[in-house]
């Protein structure tokens, strides 16, 4: 009896190359949320930069992963614009909630749908999506501040939830590429084989 050429927990092409663009969206909402973190007193043009750059970073690492349809990376870019054009508290928190709202949402049916390697993490990180849209309006009264505390607060609950995700797909397809897959794979062992 021979063993398999490829186990059958071996991850597909495609999960195996989407490491790349699920660290780039992580990197891009750890770093927003670190800017939120350490920019004291923001005025309202620095909230909506952040916001607006955010939106549109985060629109292009959704985009590299082909994962969710076009139009979830084109409304989180309009989201994006909007907050740059509009430059107000209120022009910001609709522009992102209405982007988060959708990203958020079709995160979760994704993650419900398509019963992937990253299931549990579109659904997680579409809940904390939805939650961030749903709070931005109520802190639309307490200025930039409050609403980049808010987005960033889910920025970074995101992103660390989305380097863990990078990493361990990379692991997976580095595991994969170098043969090291077949070693773990059930009945590899070679005790299993008489």
């Amino acid at each position: 009896m021979t063993l398999p050429a490829t186990p059958a927990q071996t991850p597909s092409a495609s999960a195996a190359g989407l490491w790349k663009p699920v660290l780039i969206r992580a990197t891009v909402a750890l770093l927003f949320g670190a800017v939120t973190i350490f920019w004291a007193s923001p005025s309202v043009h620095v909230l909506a930069w952040a916001v607006g750059l955010y939106l549109l970073a985060t629109a292009g690492a959704v985009w590299m992963s082909r994962a969710l349809p076009v139009a979830v990376p084109a409304v989180m870019a309009l989201g994006g614009i909007g907050a740059l054009v509009t430059q107000s508290d209120a022009g910001v928190a609709l522009s992102a909630m209405l982007a988060l709202l959708v990203l958020g949402l079709l995160e979760v049916v994704h993650g419900i749908r398509k019963r992937d390697s990253l299931a549990r993490d579109w659904l997680v990180s579409g809940v904390m999506s939805v939650g961030t849209a749903v709070l931005l309006p109520f802190f639309t009264s307490l200025g930039a501040h409050a609403l980049l505390g808010v987005t960033g607060g889910g920025a970074i609950i995101s992103g660390v939830l989305w380097i863990l995700s990078g990493l361990t797909l990379r692991h997976d397809s580095k595991a994969t590429s170098d043969g090291t897959a077949q070693a773990t794979a059930p009945g590899a062992s070679p005790e299993a084989v008489n």
